[in-house]
């Protein structure tokens, strides 16, 4: 029923009409708005709240916030902050709470408890067009933490938890998290509550062992009460202490109307509890209180060997160890290649041009001009002058410079800063159809026990709540949830035990749908370190040679490396000016004297046909030529045998910013000479890949993360060759070691495999949930099996997909 109601507000000499309708609801968080609904563009608001926060998604085009879920917000209470935030305005409370701080750019994670939804993760995401002062956000969904980056200048601290406060995502910021002295104490918790819950078991059973074999005599009526009663003593603290986590998780998600897994598991508990305390109450039977005690404490040991499983199976740390991130370390004047994890603080270490800072360093030597947007996303380079700090995950532009290491590296930091910049693909992978499954499985699960309880009411009461509950607490769509991770987690650690290394386990999806192969030629196809070298022209002078070297010094470009190798007794000179220009070549100032080495377009801006297969480079002084270096490089070992492997389940392609004068090598390999394409810009390459793509192909992209960055960035899936000196790429979604490139077959096979394994225990695990179901759904089992076999059968299908997944690979690699 709809009323519209006047009211004339003499003060303000305005008129109001208000909208009843009884049982409305609020359009933003879903509670009753009550008789008086606040109406806004004749939407239904509980409180001004929820108008405000649906105002602001709506002024910002954010409509998409309440398309994923029905009322996803969360009811407003609205009130001044004043100065309950203040404190975030200390500068000593910022630095401790700040990730990252370079200028006006800051990074802090803060933990919101209220992350619950889709629609959350959705929403916190898109914080920058509610303030253009953030510039990037992630959501870590399990862990309920935000990252965000922001313009300190555009949105302080203090202005950016309120803002995140006033659409009710409030941060709980605690003195332990700014300390980030994380404890064990969950742990601990779940440890005492497994304590009392076996203690109050074992009591329990003891109590009711007289109810099952008492006999034709039974036992005295007063003893009968009195174990009645210690036992409901002892399942009171079991139900609100032990099993309050499944309480308050189902009570919580229930407010937000959301039915988690948990709620079947509390239904149970509560159905178990509230049964046995009216029997013993009313001396009408001996209740269910051993059953119920039984039931959370194999809950508990299950949730515990469940932790305790996945912690040997991790495969996080293992993945990090192997993370390859090779740093040039200097040492008594010379260079060295070590690995990231050798790295120790007060080590100097060489960052060439556009390489990224390993981790946080004091500027001993050079121009630093530091391009933070692997960070902050803003891309506009920061001059540093010596003694200055830098951050890790910087990336230098210009001239080498040389730093000293100031804190313990952490390659997770690198990972982490690598995932944050995930290209979005379509969201059409398994886990989002797993998604889809789980949103609907709690609510089957309770339609079942529901028909399943009513059925045996009227056959047989005494079975009713016993076939309630088994259904309840069998049926787990864990298992389901589980095995992907375990799945891709362990093909990701064993794929970077053979040196191929992922971004992150979608990629392991991504690479299973490729099609066909695009591969960039220099430093991809060809070996960097095994080369000949021949120089043709005008002699060159000491001095030039000094400048040479000093010059290509600062590049990591494979052409760039040989020619500085080829002057190893060559003293350096210090360069000005550097610039690389992808594909063209090298600019650097001596004094009066500019240097120039690159392509012949570049440097004589013509092209000329040459019949030889060598790379040419050419050099000039002052805009005279010189002469040019002749480098031959050889192809990697097995490359015939990759290509002839590959060209069976793909299209291939080649891509190369280098002149034609590897063509007629390169022909008999990829057989179609209509795919072979030379003098390619990095535009060049994006542009191909965006064409192949528009013809609907699956499109890998294998380079070295120099000059194609971009195709890189835009193809489907793409891999980066890393040598033992090499530059980190953060466009790309794999790293795989030079020395492993003739396995990238049996890498792409061990995918398709493990998508395979994932489809299989999908399948193990319905069986499962089909078949306990039916004993549950028929009387014949216990909660307390129920209990035990639900943890059995995540744990079940985590180690099938592990046993499995590594059989798989152990397999592929004898082949």
């Amino acid at each position: 029923m709809a009323v519209f109601c006047f009211h004339n507000n003499p003060s303000r000499k305005q008129n109001y009409y208000y909208y009843f309708q009884m049982g409305q609801k609020c359009i933003h968080c879903g509670e009753d708005c009550g008789k008086y609904p606040i109406m806004w563009l004749d939407k239904p608001f509980c409180c001004n709240g929820c108008k405000t926060v649906y105002q602001l998604l709506n002024e910002n085009k954010l409509f998409s916030y309440y398309d994923m879920e029905d009322a996803p917000g969360i009811k407003i209470d609205t009130e001044d902050f004043g100065s309950k935030y203040a404190y975030l305005d200390n500068e000593e409370i910022k630095e401790k709470i700040f990730d990252f701080s370079e200028g006006d750019y800051k990074k802090v994670t803060l933990y919101i408890p209220s992350i619950h939804c889709s629609s959350c993760i959705w929403l916190l995401e898109n914080l920058h067009t509610l303030n253009k002062g953030v510039t990037n956000s992630i959501v870590n969904f399990i862990k309920k933490e935000v990252s965000i980056t922001f313009n300190e200048k555009e949105i302080t601290l203090r202005r950016l938890v309120e803002l995140l406060a006033s659409i009710h995502y409030i941060p709980n910021i605690t003195l332990e998290r700014i300390d980030k002295s994380k404890t064990k104490k969950s742990n601990k918790q779940l440890i005492l509550k497994m304590g009392v819950a076996g203690f109050a078991f074992g009591n329990t059973m003891l109590l009711s062992f007289p109810e099952y074999v008492k006999g034709t005599m039974g036992i005295e009526k007063e003893f009968e009460m009195v174990f009645g009663f210690l036992n409901l003593l002892f399942g009171i603290p079991v139900v609100f202490y032990s099993g309050s986590d499944y309480l308050l998780s189902a009570w919580k998600n229930l407010k937000h109307k959301i039915i988690n897994i948990d709620m079947p598991i509390a239904i149970g508990i509560l159905a178990i509890f509230l049964e046995s305390s009216y029997e013993i109450i009313s001396e009408s039977g001996a209740g269910y209180m051993d059953s119920l005690t039984g039931f959370i404490f194999f809950l508990l040991v299950g949730k515990w060997y469940q932790a305790q499983t996945y912690q040997a199976l991790s495969f996080e740390r293992d993945y990090k160890s192997y993370f390859p991130v090779a740093v040039t370390k200097l040492e008594n004047n010379k260079e060295q290649s070590i690995l990231l994890e050798n790295l120790q603080k007060g080590d100097y270490i060489l960052v060439h041009n556009q390489e990224l800072i390993p981790a946080d360093a004091i500027l001993q030597k050079g121009e630093a001009s530091i391009d933070y947007s692997f960070v902050t996303g803003e891309s506009k380079p920061i001059r540093k002058k010596v003694g200055d700090t830098l951050f890790a995950g910087g990336r230098q532009i210009g001239s080498s410079i040389e730093l000293e290491v100031q804190t313990k590296v952490e390659q997770s930091q690198l990972t982490k800063l690598w995932n944050q910049n995930e290209n979005t693909h379509a969201n059409n992978s398994l886990s989002t159809i797993i998604d889809k499954v789980s949103k609907y499985f709690t609510i089957t699960i309770l339609s079942i026990a529901t028909l399943t309880a009513f059925f045996w009411l009227i056959v047989d009461s005494a079975v009713a709540l016993k076939a309630f509950t088994a259904v309840l607490i069998v049926a787990c769509p864990c298992a389901l949830a589980l095995s992907i991770p375990f799945a891709y987690g362990n093909i990701m650690r064993i794929m970077g035990k053979r040196g191929f290394f992922l971004k992150n386990s979608e990629v392991i999806e991504r690479l299973a749908k490729i099609d066909t192969i695009v591969f960039d030629k220099t430093g991809t196809i060809t070996q960097n370190d095994d080369y000949k070298i021949n120089y043709f022209g005008e002699p060159l002078e000491q001095e030039e040679k000094a400048q040479l070297k000093s010059l290509t010094r600062n590049s990591t470009h494979p052409l760039s490396v040989a020619i500085y190798k080829n002057f190893p007794d060559v003293e350096q000179t210090s360069v000005e000016e550097f610039r690389e220009l992808p594909s063209r070549g090298l600019i650097g100032q001596f004094n009066k004297v500019k240097l120039k080495i690159g392509s012949e377009e570049f440097i004589n801006k013509i092209i000329e046909n040459k019949s030889d297969t060598s790379s040419t480079v050419f050099v000039s002084f002052n805009e005279k030529t010189k002469g040019y270096f002749k480098i031959n490089t050889k192809y990697r070992n097995g490359l015939k045998d990759l290509i002839d492997e590959l060209a069976i389940d793909f299209d291939l392609h080649l891509i190369s910013g280098d002149n034609d004068s590897e063509k007629q090598n390169l022909s008999p390999l990829f057989k179609d000479e209509k795919k072979l394409h030379f003098n390619q810009s990095p535009q060049d390459k994006l542009e191909y890949i965006k064409t192949l793509q528009g013809k609907g192909k699956n499109v890998l992209m294998i380079g070295d993360g120099l000059n194609d960055a971009g195709a890189l960035s835009a193809s489907n899936a793409s891999i980066s060759i890393a040598d033992n000196v090499y530059h980190f790429s953060p466009a790309c979604d794999a790293i795989l070691e030079a020395n492993k490139f003739n396995r990238l077959t049996k890498l792409l096979k061990l995918s398709g495999s493990a998508i395979k394994v994932v489809k299989t225990s999908f399948i193990l695990s319905f069986l499962y949930n089909v078949i306990g179901m039916y004993f549950a759904v028929t009387g014949m089992l216990s909660p307390i099996i129920a209990a035990i076999l639900m943890p059995l059968s995540s744990v079940s299908v985590v180690a099938y997909v592990t046993l499995t997944t590594s059989m798989i690979a152990k397999r592929n690699s004898n082949k």
